[in-house]
């Protein structure tokens, strides 16, 4: 599993010119799966992610976490994040978990991280979206499962 993960001072997705989420001080969080991800796999990253302290205190540290500044989460499913380059121009895309298993691990991933008290918000799974944001510092952090677990 990987998290690119951008701290913001607001964002959000639009399908077909509609906004479907929108957030302001918080995370947007591209999410991509492999096949070998697991439930597990998901709520430990999930718990890493929301732990981060990458938010400033009064002294201008990054010292604070997602509860601490009351912020929220912008989860985009983006397969792309399994992209691999190595040969020639056109990316393969192989080692992305395909979509039925993609999609139960994303609502799986958004479902516990709402159980643990963080407002989320979502674009739509396979949807062709636009996202707008705001990048807070810039702040840009990426979680990789086989680096960190």
């Amino acid at each position: 599993m990987k998290i690119v993960l951008q701290r913001v001072t607001y964002a959000q997705v639009k399908v077909e010119g509609e906004i479907v989420g929108r957030i302001d001080q918080g995370y947007l969080a591209l999410v991509g799966f492999t096949s070998s991800d697991t439930f597990e796999i998901v709520e430990k990253m999930a718990n890493k992610m929301i732990g981060l302290r990458v938010f400033s205190d009064h002294e201008d540290k990054m010292n604070l976490a997602l509860e601490d500044v009351k912020g929220a989460i912008l989860s985009i499913s983006q397969f792309t994040l399994y992209a691999d380059c190595k040969k020639g121009r056109r990316p393969s895309f192989i080692q992305a978990a395909k979509g039925e298993t993609a999609v139960l691990l994303y609502d799986h991933f958004n479902t516990y991280i709402k159980n643990q008290g963080v407002k989320v918000e979502t674009g739509i799974f396979g949807a062709d979206m636009k996202i707008e944001l705001l990048n807070d510092g810039p702040v840009t952090i990426i979680l990789d499962s086989n680096e960190i677990l």
